[in-house]
């Protein structure tokens, strides 16, 4: 589960962004705190365009920012932007302490912070494949997540309490504070041990050639369009747990609690991903079901309990479905392009939150925050028919009375009579086809023949005296 912790780089990044990550959960639990309550009079809708301003820029810029992370020093690219994040957090938090922070700042800000973000996430999400060798590459993305969702546990419980003993103000300055970690886990990296990758050259049709190679893949269109509607209608978590936190008659302190509470289901199916072997189709789409499901209970829970019982099971979801779908992106795809491959995949993910958080706002303002997480459960539902769909026809699925038993089914693939579990490999993926043992037809035609050796010319095979 942990074996990416053996390298010295991955170690050192790990601990670097592990206290990061606390600093912009804390932020961004903080941050939509404000805009609900400090800002406007619990207004979701605000929150949701706060949260678009703050993503679009993800996806209008995501031809540009995939080829720096392609073309440029990925060590570097991250300097640059975490100390940008880091001014911006201060900044922020100078305004909210001094008394002059206004609505439209926190949208100046959340634009901002959508821009560097932009060039950021991809550089970050591609970063790992620098660190550790291709074997454990699904593993380090694995435990990235798990890192994710470790400080998410801790960073909004804490900025809760920060809220109430120190101001918000206060937790952006403390946010600031946290990327002087991860700066100076990227300032000790041992270039030597760094892998070397291949830089994308000076030639035209460069901003496009991620597109192409999506469009090549369509085990990789499904997986994107997923991720749009999950990250467009599904993982607007600011708006479910304040607004939830609200209709339950709780806090500051009960929205930062939920939203740890979610955490613990995140933390836990990072961690199981680590341990699987690789990323399959399968886990994906299941994860997406399961979502659907913990979206429509939750959303008739009756107390503060009962839901954040029913989050924990939407957060396992959400991150064993984001951690396999990108640990799948990643090692599957050619590495010459793979900066901008995953450009387009963040730009697909957080791309469709300025579509879907106004919209879930709007729902959570009118109706209520209940109906608000049952539509997040209609469209994770559409998402998982919609996969399911491609898997059966593009594999041709059917379900079939096992040989070995008239009671029990199984599904076969691809027309044959044996189940889905016996036939390898599950999924495909040209790292796959490029791997995979190909059997060759028997020319000898039933003929039992012993294994030939092929002599070499003067090299004798028979066995000495």
């Amino acid at each position: 589960m942990f074996r990416s912790l053996s390298s010295y780089n991955y170690r050192l990044w790990f601990i670097g962004a592990l206290v990061s990550n606390i600093g912009a959960w804390m932020q961004s639990t903080t941050q939509s705190w404000v805009v609900l309550t400090v800002l406007t009079d619990n207004d979701a809708v605000a929150v949701g365009i706060t949260m678009a301003l703050q993503f679009g820029p993800q996806l209008l810029l995501v031809p540009i920012t995939g080829l720096i992370a392609d073309r440029f020093d990925r060590r570097k690219i991250l300097m640059v932007t975490q100390s940008a994040l880091m001014m911006l957090g201060v900044a922020l938090g100078l305004l909210l302490i001094l008394g002059h922070a206004e609505l439209w700042h926190l949208y100046v800000f959340a634009l901002l912070l959508g821009i560097v973000n932009a060039v950021d996430g991809p550089a970050r999400q591609t970063f790992v494949s620098d660190l550790v060798d291709e074997h454990n590459m699904s593993n380090a993305v694995a435990l990235n997540s798990a890192s994710f969702n470790a400080a998410r546990m801790i960073g909004p419980a804490l900025a809760g309490l920060l809220i109430v003993l120190i101001g918000s103000g206060w937790v952006f300055i403390v946010n600031g504070a946290t990327f002087l970690a991860v700066l100076f886990a990227l300032y000790k990296l041992r270039s030597n041990q760094l892998r070397a990758r291949p830089r994308a050259p000076r030639q035209r049709g460069q901003l496009v050639q991620g597109f192409k190679y999506v469009m090549s893949r369509p085990d990789l269109g499904v997986i994107f369009v997923i991720v749009f509607i999950m990250g467009a209608f599904g993982m607007n978590f600011p708006i479910f747990a304040s607004t939830m936190a609200v209709e339950l008659g709780g806090g500051a302190g009960d929205y930062g609690l939920l939203s740890s509470i979610l955490a613990i289901g995140s933390l836990t199916g990072a961690l199981l991903a680590a341990r699987r072997d690789r990323a399959r189709m399968r886990v994906i789409i299941a994860a997406v079901g399961l979502f659907s499901v913990a979206a429509f209970v939750a959303s008739v829970m009756p107390t503060f309990w009962t839901f954040a019982f029913a989050l924990i099971f939407i957060g396992f979801a959400t991150v064993t479905m984001l951690t396999t779908a990108n640990a799948f992106v990643q090692t599957t795809t050619d590495a010459a392009v793979r900066g901008r491959v995953m450009a387009l995949y963040m730009a697909v993910l957080m791309g469709g939150t300025p579509l879907g958080a106004p919209i879930v706002g709007g729902i959570a303002n009118t109706w209520g925050p209940r109906w608000a997480l049952a539509a997040a459960g209609v469209a994770a539902l559409i998402a998982c028919v919609f996969a399911l769909s491609w898997a059966v026809a593009a594999r041709q699925l059917r379900l079939r009375v096992h040989p070995d038993s008239r009671w029990r089914l199984v599904v076969t693939h691809a027309g044959r009579d044996l189940p889905v579990s016996s036939i390898v490999p599950e999924d495909f993926s040209e790292e796959v086809a490029l791997t995979s043992p190909i059997s060759l037809p028997d020319l000898t035609r039933g003929s039992r023949r012993e294994p030939q050796t092929r002599e070499k010319p003067g090299v004798s095979t028979s066995t000495p005296a």
